[in-house]
C-alpha cells in the first residue's frame, strides 16, 4: 500500500507545539492544497469548509417521499444530497424534486448516460457518474458537454466493487494503484475534452484499501476528493468504518467533502458526518455535548439528562460547548472549561458559564435550565 509523502501531511511536532495556541485545527491538521468547484452556492475544495452529504433511500419516482427526505436531511444541516437517477420515471421527476428543496442535488448515474443528460437539464448541481459501468468514451463526452454548457461539476465516483474488467485483470484483485488508474483513466478523458471541474472519490468497503487509494490520488493530484467507505453497514458498525476511514484521511489534510454510507436514514448519516468534522474541530456550526463515562461515582441519571439535552438541541446551529458532568471529581474543571456546563453530584448540579459558578440546580430542572442558557448563549465572533 502506497504511503503519503514524507512531509506532505504532517508538520513536525516542535511546529504544533510552538503554534498550537493559534489555531490547533490548522496547525495538527494542513489541508491539502486542491482546485475549487462550486455545487450552486456551495464551494468543494481550496480553502472551503468541508461540505456534508448524504443519499436520498427513497424511490426518486415518488417526489413527494423523496422531497420530504430531503426536507429532513436539510433540517439535520446537510450540506449536499445525491438522488439515484435510475429509471425513465426517475429521470423525469429529478427535476420537480430540484425545484422544492434549497440544498445542491447531485444526480447519481450508473449504466444509462442519458439519465445523466436529462438530470443535468433538469437543474442538478453535480453528476456523479461511475466510470466502471458508463460505457463508451463517446457517452462520456456528450455529458461532459453537457455539463459544461450548464457549468457544473462532474464527480467521477470509482468503486472496488465495480472496476473496469481490464484494470481488475491488470492488478488480479481491488488495490489502491487499481483505484487510482481507474480514475484516472476517466479524469483525463475529461481533460481530453477540455473539462476541469472534477470531484474524485475512490470508495471501498475496506477502510486500509480506502485509505490507501485516497491517499496515492492525494499525493500525485491536485483534484477535490469526496471520502467515503461505501456499504459501510449498520449504524454502530457503518459509523465507526466511517470514523475511522474518514477521519484518518481529514487528520491527514485530506477530504474536501464527505458521505457516511449507513444502513439507515439519511439523516442519521448527516449527524454522523457532522460529528466526525466535529470531532478533528473541522466545523463546529451546531451544539456540542461533551459527557463524562459514567462511574461508581455518579449520583444523577446522567444518561437521561444527556440524551434528553441532545435531541432539544439537536436543530440549533450555533457554535456552543456543553459538559455534562456527573461528579465532583473532574466535573468542575470540565465544566468550568466550556462555553456552559454542569457538574452534578447528589441530585443536583453546579452550573458554570463561561467559567464561572452560576450557582446550584436540582437534578429535574437541569436538562431546561440547560438548553436555555444554550438558546441566550451569544457566540464570540
Amino acid at each position: 500500500m502506497s504511503e503519503p509523502q514524507s512531509g506532505k501531511n504532517f508538520i513536525k511536532l516542535d511546529t504544533v507545539a510552538e503554534n498550537a495556541h493559534e489555531n490547533p485545527s490548522q496547525v495538527l491538521y494542513p489541508r491539502r492544497k486542491t482546485r475549487k468547484v462550486w455545487a450552486k452556492d456551495i464551494p468543494i475544495g481550496g480553502d472551503s469548509p468541508i461540505s456534508v452529504q448524504t443519499m436520498t433511500k427513497t424511490k426518486t419516482a415518488d417526489v413527494k417521499a423523496t422531497v420530504d427526505q430531503i426536507k429532513r436531511c436539510e433540517d439535520a444541516g446537510v450540506d449536499i444530497v445525491r438522488v439515484t437517477v435510475n429509471t425513465k420515471e426517475a429521470a423525469e421527476a429529478i427535476g420537480e424534486i430540484v425545484k422544492q428543496v434549497k440544498v445542491p442535488i447531485v444526480s447519481d448515474i450508473h449504466f444509462n448516460y442519458t439519465y445523466a443528460l436529462k438530470a443535468i437539464e433538469a437543474g442538478v448541481a453535480i453528476c456523479r457518474l461511475n466510470p466502471g459501468n458508463i460505457g463508451k468514451e463517446e457517452r462520456i463526452r456528450k455529458v461532459l458537454e453537457k455539463a459544461k454548457e450548464r457549468q457544473i461539476p462532474i464527480r467521477i465516483g470509482v468503486n472496488s466493487g465495480s472496476l473496469e474488467k481490464d484494470i481488475l485483470e491488470k492488478y488480479g484483485y481491488p488495490t489502491d494503484e487499481a483505484l487510482f488508474e481507474s480514475a484516472m483513466r476517466h479524469v483525463n478523458i475529461a481533460h481530453k475534452y477540455n473539462f476541469e471541474d472534477i470531484i474524485v472519490s475512490l470508495k471501498s468497503t475496506s477502510v486500509p484499501l480506502m485509505i490507501s487509494a485516497y491517499r496515492l490520488f492525494a499525493q500525485r493530484t491536485d483534484i477535490p476528493l469526496h471520502l467515503g467507505v461505501t456499504e459501510a453497514g449498520t449504524y454502530k458498525v457503518g459509523t465507526i468504518k466511517s470514523a475511522i476511514g474518514i477521519g484518518t484521511l481529514l487528520a491527514e489534510g485530506i477530504g474536501d467533502t464527505i458521505r457516511v454510507s449507513l444502513t439507515d436514514e439519511p439523516e442519521r448519516e448527516v449527524e454522523v458526518g457532522k460529528e466526525i468534522l466535529k470531532s478533528l474541530d473541522l466545523k463546529q456550526r451546531s451544539v456540542e455535548i461533551i459527557a463524562c463515562p459514567t462511574c461508581g461515582r455518579l449520583d444523577v441519571d446522567l444518561f437521561s439528562i444527556v440524551n434528553q439535552l441532545e435531541e432539544k438541541t439537536k436543530h440549533i446551529n450555533k457554535p456552543v460547548k456543553v459538559s455534562v458532568l456527573g461528579c465532583a471529581v473532574n466535573g468542575p474543571g470540565e465544566a468550568a472549561d466550556a462555553d456552559i456546563g454542569i457538574a452534578a453530584a447528589k441530585g443536583k448540579g453546579m452550573l458554570f458559564k463561561n467559567g464561572q459558578s452560576m450557582g446550584y440546580v436540582n437534578e429535574e430542572d437541569i436538562v431546561d435550565r440547560l438548553y436555555q442558557e444554550i438558546v441566550d448563549f451569544e457566540p464570540a465572533n
